[in-house]
């Protein structure tokens, strides 16, 4: 997802080195997400978690693990127009724009008042009018929305969160890259024409499709992909057979299932053989199970129910390169 760019003008210091250590990837694969990973990759880690901390972005329990694999893949990204699918506001988006990415933000879910502190420092705009308010009618709903608890406590965070924002505003350096706000469903992406982009991402997003839908959600971005164009998705990894994780609402798929959902050869390779190896890794590992987000431990509905270490599932990335069209 080959020879280092020079470091773009503005980048964060080190950004663009991790990703000049990458070889760019020529064979498609499915491979279950190894926690060795955050060691052979600390450099990277410790920027995403830099990141999302200066963002006030709280990750997933295994999204760590997620982001890392899916950068590393991506190789070099200066330059390139990269669709997120299933966007939402993470990371990802952010980090690839710094690093000199244009990255196309795809979501079913509208963005519309997306909060100010991401228009300004990563230069946001919408696709369409109706995909991006102006910034003042963000700032508005960022002081108006709802908040729990009695008036003195939602005052307070309101008018924190506004004065946040409002420094925002403050000149400052920019991304060299972009995103671009685009609402609309994965499965109908009319929008954007074939053969425009040179890859894609998607981060624990597409297993939240009913898997009919996957199929066409995979065919609509492969459509506008170039030939060569690297789709890069995170999902999760079911072991034996495919089966529904009602805490997270996603599908946990084998990797006979996720061969057939992107179009892959029999061949391709996968290291299913080594679930159990590595899912005892994964409950063992004590980055993650020490570092979970807090919106774990106030809902019942998220994949960590209560906050409490106990990993059902484990995260699986698939490769999957687009073929030049036949004659």
């Amino acid at each position: 997802m080959t020879s280092a760019p020079p470091n773009p003008a503005g980048s964060a210091p080190g950004l663009v080195a991790e990703f000049d250590q990458t070889i760019h990837p020529t064979q498609e694969k499915i491979e279950i997400l190894s926690v060795s990973l955050l060691d052979e990759h600390r450099s990277l880690v410790s920027e995403l978690k830099q990141m999302a901390k200066s963002l006030r972005i709280e990750f997933g329990w295994h999204y760590l693990l997620d982001l890392t694999w899916t950068i590393h893949s991506l190789g070099a990204v200066a330059g390139k127009t990269i669709l997120e699918a299933g966007a939402g506001v993470g990371l990802l988006q952010w980090y690839l724009a710094q690093a000199g990415a244009q990255v196309l933000s795809v979501d079913r879910l509208s963005r519309q008042t997306l909060p100010v502190r991401y228009r300004n420092r990563f230069q946001a705009r919408g696709l369409r009018a109706t995909d991006l308010d102006p910034d003042r009618r963000a700032l508005a709903h960022g002081f108006t929305r709802p908040l729990p608890g009695p008036f003195y406590r939602r005052w307070a965070v309101r008018t924190l969160a506004f004065g946040r924002d409002l420094a925002s505003y403050l000149p400052t350096r920019r991304s060299p890259g972009s995103v671009v706000i685009y609402n609309q469903d994965l499965t109908h992406l009319a929008d954007i024409p074939n053969d425009s982009l040179d890859a894609a991402v998607a981060i624990s997003a597409l297993e939240h499709n009913d898997p009919q839908d996957l199929e066409r959600i995979v065919q609509e971005i492969l459509r506008i992909l170039r030939p060569g164009g690297l789709l890069l998705a995170t999902l999760t990894a079911g072991r034996g057979q495919d089966w529904w994780h009602a805490a997270s609402a996603g599908w946990c798929y084998t990797d006979t299932t996720l061969r057939r959902l992107f179009d892959l050869p029999e061949q391709t390779p996968s290291n299913y053989n080594r679930y159990d190896e590595l899912f005892a890794a994964l409950k063992n590992c004590a980055e993650l199970r020490d570092n979970l987000a807090h919106f774990y431990s106030q809902s019942q509905d998220k994949g960590m129910p209560g906050g409490v270490w106990n990993p059902e599932y484990q995260p699986v990335g698939v490769l999957k390169i687009k073929k030049a069209a036949k004659g």
